[in-house]
């Protein structure tokens, strides 16, 4: 069975590994799929006729070109022009509102727009005060008044 690795066998195991990086693997399938793209390259150039060579030099170029997308391309992945976008929690900081009920010892909700936040303070506000989004912890607002 492993007496002729073909260019096309290398291709073919770039191309499954693609797909299945495609279907959401976060990257771990991207570097094994460029190990096999380059051996379809040394094979078509007829470098390593053997497959025991072969399939020794797959295993070290797929670690390679995997410990690389994970030290030097990974963080662009994290990189974001928008980094509160899924975070409207965070996105609501530095908002002024008018508190519809009492924050009982420092615990109650606030109206932002349409919606009821769970909120905390360091003291108990009454209703009717002005108040501050200064932080967010999960989906619950920090707020202080607003002198």
């Amino acid at each position: 069975m492993f007496d002729a690795i073909t260019t096309w066998h290398w291709l073919t195991l770039a191309v499954v590994l693609l797909i299945l990086e495609v279907l959401g693997t976060s990257g771990f399938l991207l570097g094994i799929a460029v190990a096999a793209l380059s051996m379809a390259g040394v094979v078509a150039l007829d470098l390593t006729p053997a497959w025991q060579h072969q399939l020794l030099l797959f295993s070290l170029l797929a670690v390679v070109f995997t410990l690389l997308y994970w030290k030097v391309f990974r963080r662009f992945n994290d990189q974001s022009s928008e980094p509160l976008l899924n975070d409207r929690a965070a996105q609501l900081i530095g908002r002024r509102v008018v508190l519809e009920d009492t924050l009982v010892g420092g615990q109650g909700r606030v109206r932002i727009g349409d919606t009821l936040w769970k909120a905390e303070a360091d003291q108990e506000l009454a209703a009717g005060t002005s108040v501050e989004v200064w932080a967010s912890e999960g989906m619950t607002l920090k707020v202080r008044a607003i002198d």
